[in-house]
Parts: structure tokens; C-alpha cells; sequence
């Protein structure tokens, strides 16, 4: 997963400017990348972060799409 298809995945996964979706990992290398992903994106300033919640199988992200050109 890359940069850009994880804002794909948060445009489809968005209601409004509001995004919840849960993507499924397989191992800890796969979480260390979807929190890099998240904080570059943040960093960026095209999203802002509201919850992200650790699960067994899966990391589970809310928070605002900010304007955000693909």
C-alpha cells in the first residue's frame, strides 16, 4: 500500500469530508506503514486524524478529509 491509494481508500470510504474505514493487516510491518502512511498524509495536511484504534487483524481510521486533489 502507497500514499495515494490509501487516500483512494479514504475518498471511497468518506462520507462528506468525514472518513471510517478499517483496513486489514497481516503483520506488525503492516501497521508501522499505515501509521507512516497516516502521519505523512497528516503532515501533508489533507487529512486530520481523529481516532485510530489498534485491532488484532485490522488498524481502524476516523477523521476529516481535508482538501485533497488524486
Amino acid at each position: 500500500m502507497n500514499k495515494v491509494r490509501l487516500l483512494k481508500n479514504l475518498k471511497n470510504a468518506s462520507r462528506g469530508n468525514f472518513f471510517s474505514i478499517e483496513i486489514p493487516k497481516t503483520t506488525k510491518e503492516d501497521e508501522k506503514k499505515i501509521k507512516e502512511l497516516v502521519g505523512e498524509l497528516q503532515s501533508e495536511g489533507k487529512i486530520k486524524l481523529r481516532e485510530c484504534v489498534q485491532r488484532e487483524y485490522s488498524v481502524y481510521l476516523h477523521g476529516i478529509i481535508k482538501y485533497a486533489s488524486i
